[in-house]
This record gives structure tokens, C-alpha cells and sequence, in this order.
């Protein structure tokens, strides 16, 4: 069956592509779920004039990822922290610590963009990666002092 996508899809497909799957996955998950709506000649009509609506939107976020990226880019974030011995930290710096960081900067951003294996748990400096799109991801710099 041919259905067209409402919304990007992982693995399958964005929004506005035409692609077939199997007959019980459009009717059982896409369809129901507002995924996506059957490929007939009404609806491909209506995806005409829908699309150029879906590309301004897609490229207004690109835009707005875009300047997010320019402004991350720049900043350094410096936390201090308490030590235990010479290097380790006493607790460590999350991905939480680093949005609530952010947060203070006026940059507001998802917990889950910030792309941090395990916490931070020595002093030093950081590349800290944070998903700014699906297709762009921005380091920015994060200094862990000694707190006096």
C-alpha cells in the first residue's frame, strides 16, 4: 500500500514522501495514529499544496536550529564543584546541570539533546555535544573548577 507521510518517519521516510509499506502497517499504526493518509489521487492533489507549506516550516526550523547553533558555538560554561581529591569531584555534572546551565544563559534546550556519555566526574575542560537538529550537532565548552 502507498501512503503519504504527515511526519518524519526514522528509516522510512519525511514528511511529504510518498512510500510504500506493508498494507497492515498503514492500517493498523500510520493511518490510525496521523502518521500518514493513503496515497490516492485526492490526497496527492492535496499534497501539492500542502508540501510547500511543510518545506517553509521545515526550513524556518532549519533557520531557527541554525542560529541556535551559532549562539551555542560560542559560550563557555564554567560550574564549580566541591573536590574529593586532587582531580575527582565530589558528585559529578549531569545533563541536567548543563540544561539548567543553559537555562541560566537564556538558551532553553531538552535534556535529552545534551549528548553526554556519563556524568562529568573530574575537574578540567569539557567538549560538551549537544543535538541541536536531527542533523546538527554543536560542542560547546564546559570548564569544571574547584569551588573555595
Amino acid at each position: 500500500m502507498e501512503v503519504i507521510l504527515r511526519t518524519d518517519i526514522p528509516k522510512l521516510g519525511k514528511a511529504g514522501d510518498v512510500v510504500r509499506v506493508k498494507d497492515g502497517y498503514a492500517r493498523n499504526y500510520l493511518i490510525p495514529k496521523g502518521f500518514a493518509i493513503p496515497a490516492n489521487q485526492k490526497n496527492l492533489k492535496a499534497l501539492e499544496r500542502e508540501r510547500q507549506i511543510i518545506l517553509a516550516k521545515a526550513e524556518r526550523l532549519r533557520k531557527k536550529a541554525q542560529s541556535l547553533a551559532e549562539r551555542l558555538k560560542e559560550i563557555t560554561l564554567t560550574v564549580y564543584r566541591k573536590t574529593i581529591e586532587e582531580e575527582r569531584i565530589y558528585g559529578s555534572v549531569s545533563a541536567m546541570d548543563i540544561v539548567n546551565l543553559l537555562k541560566e544563559q537564556g538558551i532553553e534546550i531538552d535534556k535529552n539533546q545534551v549528548l553526554l556519555e556519563e556524568p562529568i566526574k573530574t575537574l578540567g575542560t569539557f567538549e560538551v555535544p549537544i543535538k541541536v537538529a536531527p542533523d546538527l550537532v554543536v560542542n560547546i565548552k564546559l570548564e569544571v573548577l574547584e569551588e573555595k
